[in-house]
This record gives C-alpha cells, structure tokens and sequence, in this order.
C-alpha cells in the first residue's frame, strides 16, 4: 500500500513537472520572439513578418539605440531613481497602513479596511487627478509627477500585507512585546517588519514593476524631456523614427537615403526595457513566490 502510494506521488511530481516544464516553454516563446526579431534585418522583418528563424539577421536596430545612447543613459537613471524611491516608499507606507488593520485591539480597523476597499471600486478620473496634482500640489515637471500618483499606494499591496500579517504573525509576539513595554512603532520595526519580509519581497516587486514599466504619468505630467523616464524616451524615440520615415521634410535632415529601423527597433526597445527586471527577478524568485501564498490566504 506504501510502495503504492510512493508510486502515485512519484508519477503525479513528473507529470506536473512536465506540464509545468511545457507551460515554461510557451510563455518563454514570445520573449524569444522579441529578442530574435530585434536582431532580424529591417527589410526581412517588412517582408516576411516575425520568426524564429530570419533569413537574415542585423544589428542596425541597436546601433540606433547606441547613438541614442546619452539620452537613454539619462532616462535609466531617472527611471532607476523613480523605482527605487517609489518603492521605498511605498512598502513603507503600505506595510504601516496594514499592520493597524491587522490588529485586532485597534477599535477603527474596520473603517479603515472599508475606506482602503473603497479606492479599489472608485476613483475620482483622470481629469479630476491632473487637476489636483498639476494645480493644487503642483507636481508637474517634477521627479515626484512619476513617483505620486497612481502607484504610491494600492489597495491590492495594503490587503496582501494585512493578510500576512493575521496568517503568519502569532499575535502572542506582539503582547509579549507590549508588556515589555515596547511601543507600537518600535513593534512594527523590530518584530513586524523583519518577520513580513516575504510579503515586502513580493509588493516591492510588484510596485518596482509598475514603476518601471510606467510611462502614463509622464504622457500626462511631464513636458521637460529630461525628466522623461526610459519607458517615455522609448516612445519618443519611436515617435521620432515614425516621423522621418513620412514627412516631407526629412531631406532637409539629411536622412532621405538612410534606411531608419522601424519595427525592429520596437523589439530592440521592449529588449532594452525588461532586461532589467529579468537580472533582478531571481534574486527575489523565492520571496516572491512565499508572499503571494501566503498574503493571499484570507484572514
């Protein structure tokens, strides 16, 4: 009956280890897709479309990007520095905002959770927040038009932590620290903070994610192209190229008989764009994978 039951496990690791193995595969495929077509002939690309095996392949796309490569040096740092405050920030704020929601002595948790829920079902529209933003806090043009609105907080982080905190945090701890005396802010610091490591390795990577990817906030509050993050340069530069190919005025430039790359600067720049990410992501594969189990679990 054992050996029958080994048997049955053993066959059920391999099948799931193959299907998983084969679903790997599949979402793997696009990524490749990018990264083979960045590096395929403009003219190839045109002619017969996106494959995995081009007929011919050309670095012209990235030679683009190279002598961009001021401007897309500038857009990094100002993108790595918007990542890196905004997610800061927010974990800080979000892991604050939850603990006193998670616990069960603090009378107005309830209330608080509701107002939090609340955000999630209902917002005051775009016109409503340009407005406040530009006008009444006047962030436009500034680094904080990128890091403020829209991502600083969200409701989905705030109830990821708060249910890691009721599932995996014993309330015994934080009594024992209160009779010792230690107030609630040296509890959130020395007990709360360090033991939600997995839930603050999965929303940091969730919020760097946004951060990074983000070029919304910049369409709507930044008008000074040094402030433009690597996700609006991209564009822009991609804007710049569209233009060369169609307007009358491009032998003005210089440029009539230079073939500009135009679809395969689009794969080149969705390479440029997630590489990053893609180093980072191991390191926090494991801590990942624990918070959203475990954040997820209601409590």
């Amino acid at each position: 009956m054992k050996k029958h039951s080994r048997d049955d496990g053993t066959r059920f690791r391999l099948g799931s280890t193959i299907i998983l193995s084969v679903l790997a595969f599949l979402i793997l495929l696009p990524v490749l897709l990018v990264v083979i077509s960045s590096v395929t002939d403009e003219n190839v690309l045109i002619q017969s479309g996106y494959t995995y095996f081009p007929a011919k392949l050309s670095l012209d796309s990235y030679y683009y990007m190279v002598k961009q490569s001021e401007m897309i040096l500038r857009a990094y740092g100002v993108t790595i520095t918007v990542t890196c405050i905004g997610t800061i920030v927010s974990v800080l704020i979000t892991t604050m905002l939850a603990y006193p929601m998670s616990r069960p002595s603090f009378r107005y948790r309830n209330v608080l959770a509701f107002f939090v829920f609340f955000t999630m079902l209902f917002n005051g529209g775009i016109v409503a927040s340009y407005i406040m933003w530009s006008r009444i806090f006047q962030i436009k043009d500034t680094i904080w038009a990128l890091i403020v609105p829209n991502y600083l907080v969200t409701a989905f982080n705030v109830f990821l932590v708060r249910n890691y905190y009721v599932t995996s945090v014993p309330l015994s701890i934080i009594e024992s620290a209160q009779i010792d005396g230690a107030s609630e802010l040296r509890i959130f610091f020395k007990i709360m903070f360090p033991l939600a490591i997995p839930s603050v390795a999965t929303i940091s990577l969730f919020t760097g994610l946004i951060y990074w990817n983000d070029w919304i906030n910049g369409l709507y509050y930044l008008t000074d192209a040094k402030l433009y993050g690597i996700q609006n340069l991209l564009i822009r530069i991609m804007n710049n190229i569209q233009f060369l190919k169609v307007s009358s005025n491009v032998a003005l430039l210089g440029t009539m008989n230079v073939d500009l790359p135009g679809t395969s600067v689009r794969m080149a720049m969705a390479v440029i764009g997630i590489l990053p990410i893609v180093i980072i992501y191991p390191f926090v594969q494991k801590h990942f994978i624990k918070g959203v189990v475990l954040g997820a679990v209601k409590g």
